[in-house]
């Protein structure tokens, strides 16, 4: 066996959707903040993504998080975190599933019933309050960055759905946030609709992208939307259901933890949901997250809410993974 680069991954999952957390065999990125870190991946080491999230060692809804010193005297961890699409800069199913990882590997001092890990992450601070019995990780808790609404009622020209009424709203990312049953002749929910409801949420996005892109108030780095949230008919504040469509071009299995905050923040801009009130958000396979508003906050010019998502996650194994010298895919692949 010879190998020119070896890995040390835990993989995991949350509420369905894969987490490879990688703990040893990157070193230290460079970077002044996660940031920069996440833009150095992205710019100069992007093929340590592909290798890890590409078939065949990954698979085209692969998502993971590398484990970082942090650079905030105030973490415990920095996170970066990768998936096939690129390099996000918040993931709340990947934060779950990072916080167990790293309870249940004992990568942090771990107490009953509670243990606190604050992580530093490229959309900033985000604190995982992990429920643990015994060595294990039974519920994680974080609190995400502030979360807020930038559009509401907007409309886009899509090509061959005509004008769509949407609503932006930012958890870590940028969500359209599109009510299914506006849509003219709108497919069904469910997973018997996947392959239709995927093709409708990708043609909002790309044109969105093109036709009036957001822009984060204080990270320019951040002008584009990968996430579109189609919510089934009948969701309410107090029970929402959702198809989450992601660049570029699959499902998020879990209900999302972003995407979560961004539903909440919505429903808050709405007058629907109030600082304390929660929502159980569910995914397309029927999977739930608990999403809540603890505070009123700002960011830029505009009001926003700090969410808080509740999940689980659950280790699925451990892994070296190597590349031989000539190894045909250095840097994975997609088909």
């Amino acid at each position: 066996m010879e190998s020119i680069r070896t890995w040390q991954c835990v993989d995991s999952h949350t509420e369905g959707m894969p987490t490879r957390v990688v703990v040893g065999g990157v070193g230290t990125l460079p970077g002044a903040t996660m940031e920069e870190r996440r833009q150095y991946v992205m710019n100069e080491a992007d093929h340590l993504r592909r290798w890890l999230m590409f078939e065949p060692h990954g698979h085209s809804a692969m998502s993971g998080a590398i484990v970082q010193p942090p650079i905030r005297d105030d973490a415990d961890w920095g996170v970066v975190y990768i998936e096939v699409s690129g390099c996000l800069p918040m993931c709340g199913h990947g934060t779950i599933g990072t916080a167990t990882v790293l309870v249940e590997t004992g990568m942090v001092p771990v107490t009953e019933p509670q243990t606190v890990i604050r992580l530093d992450t490229p959309a900033g601070l985000v604190v995982a309050t992990v429920d643990v019995e015994g060595t294990r990780a039974r519920a994680v808790t974080i609190e995400n960055v502030p979360s807020f609404v930038t559009e509401l009622d907007a409309t886009v020209d899509v090509p061959g759905l005509g004008s769509v009424t949407y609503d932006m709203a930012f958890g870590g990312n940028f969500y359209a946030i599109v009510e299914l049953e506006s849509l003219d002749n709108a497919p069904a929910f469910g997973r018997d609709s996947a392959p239709e409801l995927l093709d409708v949420g990708m043609r909002i996005m790309r044109a969105i992208n093109e036709q009036a892109p957001p822009l984060h108030p204080e990270n320019p780095a951040i002008d584009h939307v990968h996430h579109v949230q189609l919510v089934a008919p009948g969701s309410t504040a107090e029970h929402s259901r959702h198809a989450m469509v992601i660049h570029p071009g699959w499902f998020d299995r879990s209900p999302c933890g972003t995407g979560t905050s961004a539903r909440v923040a919505q429903l808050v801009a709405r007058g629907h949901m109030a600082i304390g009130d929660e929502v159980r958000n569910e995914s397309i396979i029927g999977t739930h997250f608990i999403g809540r508003a603890i505070r009123e906050t700002k960011v830029g010019d505009y009001p926003a809410i700090v969410p808080t998502i509740t999940g689980r996650a659950w280790i699925t194994g451990t892994s070296q993974h190597m590349l031989a010298p000539d190894d045909p895919f250095p840097e994975g692949f997609l088909l």
